[in-house]
C-alpha cells in the first residue's frame, strides 16, 4: 500500500513532495510503522512507574517509618529506585553480558529487544509484589482496628515496600537502556534526531496513562466497592 506513494500518477501535471514521495521515504515510513508496536508496549512500563512513584509513596505515609529515633520521610523510599540502577548496571555489564555472549553468541550480550523485555518482566513481578504487600498492609489495619482512621499509623514495617521499588528501578535500568539503544539503531536516518523523542515519549506516554487509568478505575469501582478512597486504610 504505502509502495503506491513512489508510483508516479499520470495525471498530476506537476510532481511535488506530496503527491509524490522517493522509495527512501517509502522505507522510513514503514520502518517507523514496524517501530510503533514496541514504542506502545513501553509505554506500559512507564505506566507502572509512574504509579509506583504515586501509590506506593502514600501506602508509605500510613506505615511504620522508624528506624529507631528516626522517622524516614515517605517520598525518601524512592531512593531504593536509584539504588536498584546503580546495581543493576554493572551487575548487567560484569555478569550477564558475558554470560549472554556465550549462551546466544551474541558480543553486544543481550538485544535491545531482549532487554527491554527483561524490564517488562521486572515491572510485572514489581506490580504483583505490590498487590501483596497492599493485602499485607489491609489485614493489618482491619487487625488493629484502624480502617476509619486514615492518619493512624499501621505497626506495619514501611520496608515491605523495599521489594517493590527494587524491582522497577532494576526495570527502568534494563528498559531504559533498552528503548534509548533500540530507537538509535532502528530510526531511519533521516529521523535519527528523533529517536531520543520518540523515547523519551513513551516515559510521558506512560505518567499520562497512569492519569488516565485511575480516573477510570475511580469511575468504574465508585459506585459499588470503591478501590481508591481518600483514605487508603
Amino acid at each position: 500500500f504505502l509502495d503506491r506513494a513512489a508510483i508516479e500518477d499520470p495525471s498530476v501535471i506537476k510532481a511535488n513532495k506530496w503527491n509524490l514521495a522517493t522509495l527512501t521515504d517509502v522505507e522510513e515510513v514503514k520502518l517507523v510503522l514496524i517501530m510503533l508496536p514496541i514504542w506502545a508496549t513501553t509505554i506500559i512500563f512507564w505506566t507502572v512507574y509512574a504509579q509506583m512513584s504515586i501509590f506506593s509513596v502514600s501506602q508509605a505515609t500510613t506505615m511504620d517509618r522508624h528506624i529507631g529515633k528516626f522517622q524516614i520521610p515517605p517520598a525518601s523510599l524512592t531512593v531504593f529506585f536509584v539504588g536498584a540502577i546503580l546495581l543493576t548496571v554493572p551487575v548487567y555489564d560484569r555478569l550477564i553480558v558475558p554470560i549472554a555472549r556465550k549462551v546466544i553468541k551474541n558480543p553486544q550480550g543481550l538485544t535491545p529487544l531482549q532487554r527491554i523485555a527483561i524490564g517488562l518482566v521486572l515491572s510485572i513481578i514489581a506490580m504483583v509484589g505490590a498487590a501483596l504487600t497492599e493485602i499485607k498492609r489491609l489485614i493489618a489495619v482491619t487487625r488493629n482496628g484502624l480502617t476509619n482512621n486514615p492518619t493512624a499509623q499501621i505497626p506495619l514495617s514501611v520496608f515491605w515496600l523495599v521489594p517493590q521499588f527494587l524491582f522497577v528501578g532494576a526495570g527502568e535500568a534494563f528498559t531504559y537502556i533498552g528503548q534509548l539503544d533500540f530507537f538509535l539503531r532502528e530510526c531511519p536516518k533521516g529521523l535519527k534526531t528523533m529517536s531520543t523523542g520518540l523515547f523519551l515519549s513513551t516515559l510521558s506516554l506512560g505518567f499520562f496513562f497512569s492519569s488516565l487509568l485511575v480516573t477510570i478505575v475511580d469511575k468504574v469501582t465508585r459506585n459499588k466497592h470503591p478501590w481508591l478512597l481518600d483514605n487508603l486504610n
